[in-house]
């Protein structure tokens, strides 16, 4: 059994990686960093003030469709921000989020413990919130959190016409939305619509600049220009008004066009990547066809036997198959999440399909 360690280094030596996008090694990171300051006559900001940051927030907030956006450090603060400001002004101590909210998972109730909020559950397990899981709640709320896309039920969304039904429904009972967009960069090119009309009937709006977009660190929330004035109050508070973020900054900006430009290659990659997978014996695709560029990919087998086998491969074909696995909650069946960057744009299906067939063979025989 390979460590931690050893795993990263032979992760590191593949020439070939089915997910995510290939990362420069930090010294290569940095000089492409410090070539583009070069190039745009780059200063560092000040305490969230500067050409560089400003200019980037309005970016941002002109994509979103919104008057105003903030820089911050993470994006567990960027949600955390929205969720005190919502609950103070609607006087409420309750919030609305999906049992599988990043919050609730993965920020370990930072919400209750630093907040003394209660995230009340809301929706189904294994769908989007829709507009009828509104219509028939029970008590008054701050607001609604809504992840577009929703990455623990492998990047799921809801179809054009049930968002704008969510959007209706919580406006009507005066419900405010906040956007849970840590992937929403992907997400357009499965909605074939702009940014900013997704955005719309969203009174604040969470994107990330590391994920998709691939900064070192950072965060931006969106919404109107009072939200966005509490917001930077809400920052200082929290400790995320940095002496300067800059390095943050320069590595999402620079990036940030190109990611973008490449979403719709991506996602077109992605369906013809999970067709490939579900017409392999013990592999199925959830979804089966992905609406964006992630997918959840269930194996039959154990995750040990998995693991074992793709460190095999990796180590005799220098092919990297997927990170982490899990187990699935089906017996039997294991899980994992890949998301498609640029490493899967170069590998021909068939390849690909080659790779995955010796994976499970090997699986099945162990």
């Amino acid at each position: 059994m390979l460590s931690a360690n050893d795993r990263k280094l032979l992760r590191r030596n593949c020439s070939h990686q089915v997910p995510g996008f290939v990362e420069p090694a930090p010294a290569t990171l940095f000089r492409r960093m410090a070539d583009w300051c070069e190039e745009n006559g780059v200063e560092h900001d000040r305490y969230g003030e500067g050409d560089l940051i400003e200019h980037f927030e309005q970016k941002i907030a002109a994509l979103l469709g919104k008057p105003a956006a903030i820089f911050l450090p993470s994006g567990t603060m960027a949600q955390l921000i929205a969720v005190r400001i919502w609950t103070e002004r609607r006087q409420a101590g309750r919030f609305g989020l999906h049992v599988t909210s990043h919050l609730e998972h993965h920020e370990a109730q930072a919400y209750q413990a630093l907040l003394r909020l209660q995230g009340v559950k809301v929706g189904q397990p294994f769908r989007p919130i829709l507009a009828h899981d509104v219509t028939t709640l029970a008590e008054p709320m701050g607001c609604l959190i809504v992840e577009l896309p929703m990455r623990e039920i492998g990047g799921r969304l809801p179809d054009w016409e049930e968002l704008q039904s969510l959007k209706a429904a919580s406006q009507a009972c005066g419900l405010p939305l906040h956007m849970d967009g840590a992937r929403l960069w992907e997400s357009r090119a499965f909605f074939g619509r702009s940014y900013a009309e997704i955005a719309d009937g969203f009174d604040s709006v969470y994107v990330s600049l590391y994920k998709g977009v691939g900064g070192i660190a950072g965060a931006v929330l969106a919404g109107s220009d009072d939200f966005v004035a509490a917001a930077k109050l809400w920052r200082q508070r929290m400790g995320g008004r940095l002496v300067t973020q800059s390095p943050m900054l320069i590595s999402a900006a620079m990036n940030f066009d190109t990611r973008l430009a490449m979403m719709d290659q991506l996602y077109a990659r992605t369906l013809t990547f999970a067709e490939s997978l579900n017409g392999i014996e013990g592999i199925r695709t959830l979804p089966g066809k992905p609406q964006v560029n992630m997918l959840h990919v269930f194996f039959d087998g154990s995750v040990d036997a998995l693991n074992a086998q793709r460190d095999a491969i990796a180590s005799t074909d220098g092919w990297w198959l997927f990170h982490a696995v899990r187990e699935s909650g089906v017996p039997g069946w294991s899980l994992a999440e890949i998301y498609v960057g640029d490493g899967l744009l170069s590998l021909a299906d068939g390849q690909v399909v080659q790779m995955f067939e010796r994976l499970m063979t090997a699986v099945r025989r162990s």
